[in-house]
Parts: C-alpha cells; sequence; structure tokens
C-alpha cells in the first residue's frame, strides 16, 4: 500500500489516575476509528499525566478526521477532569495541557499548521478555554517553552515540587489567540501547536533532590548552554526518583543517545546513578507502520 500524506497529533491531558475519565477520553479517541487511528497512551502516575497519540490521512473531508478526532478528545477531557482536584509532578496549564500536530509520511508543516489553528479556534470557541498557538501555527512561530513561561510553568504551586489545584488568576498576562480572556479554574488553558517531529525521552536519576535534577537539566538544555535543540527539565518521579525530562527538537541531530551521555557526565559528577532514559512515544516510523496496518486491516474487511 502506498504510503498516504498523514497527519500525527500528541494531547497531553493532566490525569492519569482517574481510571473513568481515561475511559471517557479514550471511547473519544476510538469513534472515528479507522479514519483516526488511537496509536499510544503513556501514562505516567508520578507526573499524573497521559499522551496520546492520534494519526490519519490528512484528507477525508472537511473538517479531516484528525480535527474531529483531536477535538472530541479535548471536548472528553474537559468534561471529565477537572483541573482544580489535579495533583502531579509534571507542571501543567489546564486539563488538556498541550496539544501538537506533526507532519508524517510526505505531508507539509503548513498543512497541519492549518489544522493546528482550526482545532484551536473550535476549542476556544466551542469549548470557551483560553486556546494559544505555537510553532508554525502561530503567525510570529512564538516558541512553546516562550509561551509556557509567560503562563508561569515551570513554577511548582504546591510544597515538594508538585503542581497542585488550579491558579488563582483572574485574567492572564497575554491574550489568548482563541477563547475567552479568563481561565477556568476547572479547565484552564491550551496550548496547540505545529512543528516538526519532536522525541520526548527522559532520564531517571537515583536520588530525591530535586535541585540537583534541576542543575543537570539546566547543564543539558540548549537554554543553559548545552545541547542543541535540548530543552530539559529536572523533575520529581517518585519516591527517591527523579527526572531529566526532554524535548528533543531536532533529533536528527541530537538524539536521545547524546542526551543519555551527557545527563551520565553531569550526574557522575555529582556521585548520582543513572538509570535507563526511554521514550514516551514510538519513533515517526513505527507510527507511520501501525497507521498503516490499521488501514489494511480494514480494507480487508471490506
Amino acid at each position: 500500500m502506498l504510503r498516504p500524506a498523514l497527519a500525527c497529533c500528541k494531547l497531553y491531558i493532566s490525569e492519569s489516575r482517574n481510571a473513568p475519565a481515561l475511559r471517557a477520553i479514550e471511547r473519544a479517541a476510538a469513534v472515528l476509528r479507522p479514519a483516526a487511528v488511537l496509536v499510544n497512551a503513556f501514562a505516567d502516575d508520578a507526573y499524573n499525566r497521559v499522551g496520546y497519540t492520534l494519526v490519519s490521512r490528512l484528507s477525508g473531508g472537511l473538517p479531516p478526521p484528525l480535527h474531529r478526532a483531536a477535538f472530541g478528545v479535548v471536548a472528553a477531557a474537559l468534561e471529565a477532569v477537572d483541573l482544580g482536584s489535579h495533583a502531579g509532578a509534571h507542571p501543567r496549564l489546564g486539563v488538556v495541557d498541550h496539544v501538537v500536530f506533526h507532519p508524517l509520511a510526505g505531508a507539509r508543516l503548513d498543512d497541519v499548521a492549518a489544522l493546528a489553528r482550526a482545532v484551536a479556534t473550535e476549542i476556544g470557541d466551542k469549548l470557551q478555554v483560553p486556546t494559544y498557538l505555537y510553532g508554525a501555527a502561530h503567525g510570529e512561530g512564538r516558541t512553546l517553552a516562550s509561551i509556557r513561561r509567560q503562563l508561569g510553568y515551570f513554577t511548582p504551586t504546591s510544597p515538594g515540587n508538585q503542581w497542585q489545584g488550579a491558579s488563582d488568576a483572574l485574567s492572564l498576562p497575554v491574550a489568548p489567540d482563541a477563547g475567552p480572556g479568563t481561565p477556568s479554574r476547572s479547565k484552564g488553558v491550551v496550548v496547540v501547536g505545529a512543528t516538526a517531529w519532536v522525541d520526548n525521552y527522559n532520564v531517571p536519576l537515583h536520588t530525591s533532590d530535586v535541585e540537583a535534577a534541576k542543575r543537570i537539566a539546566r547543564a543539558v538544555s540548549e537554554r543553559g548552554g548545552g545541547l542543541r535543540s535540548v530543552q530539559a527539565m529536572g523533575l520529581a518521579h517518585g519516591e527517591g526518583v527523579t527526572e531529566v525530562a526532554c524535548n528533543l527538537l531536532d533529533p536528527g541531530r541530537v538524539g536521545a543517545e547524546q542526551v543519555l551521555e551527557k545527563v551520565r557526565q553531569l550526574a557522575t559528577a555529582q556521585g548520582l546513578a543513572v538509570g535507563e532514559g526511554y521514550f514516551t512515544d514510538f519513533s515517526q516510523e513505527k507510527i507511520i507502520e501501525m497507521y498503516m496496518q490499521s488501514a489494511e486491516a480494514e480494507a480487508s474487511q471490506h
């Protein structure tokens, strides 16, 4: 079967412990199968966060299947999860913390940028949640990290380097691109973007010292003078464990092996043991393969 132009949507939901809520979200993700296929769900209980990966062809009606599937997941999450009762070791801006579209298999970044803008507008207008754009979906190419910094994303809101509850802010420091200018305490805000492929790669550290993990993360990240195209955070991750959680913005240039080696060098200098690094999603090729297998299976049934 020839490869069609594909788009991938990753949605990061601030919940992993509420089983009924997750079932409702995953039912919404499956509604348009096989036109849009859920190829991965990665849950992390310490972070209280799940990442979902949806894939579809770029064609196939207006709005495209991936638009409808992504919006359905966002709507289901906002209905099922209350940000006010959320607590976890990973930062978040809302129930739906982050939505990003990537082109796959010959698709163009411009195509998924248009898709991201359309989904963001619908989230803002229909679900009445302040929604921000970044990357190719934003007119000036604003980065995810910059909008997060402006919105206070990286500052824990409760002791123990945890993020708990919702912001008490009655207004937002930056006007959203869609939706109301006032955040909801139960929903928060949503950030929607379009970029080339990004690998999410985490490296565990066998220490409860979050400040040590933060120092290593700063030294690994490009912003701290470390590896080009790498963003990193040091986060608590359960009893006696922290993590250097990384976004590899150009994994063809700087990949997981280089990140792991850099973390090991820095951790060894501080007398810390390093665990085995891991990805939170499949590779681009594996995701394409999984989608094509699903399409072939559906075609064979007809």
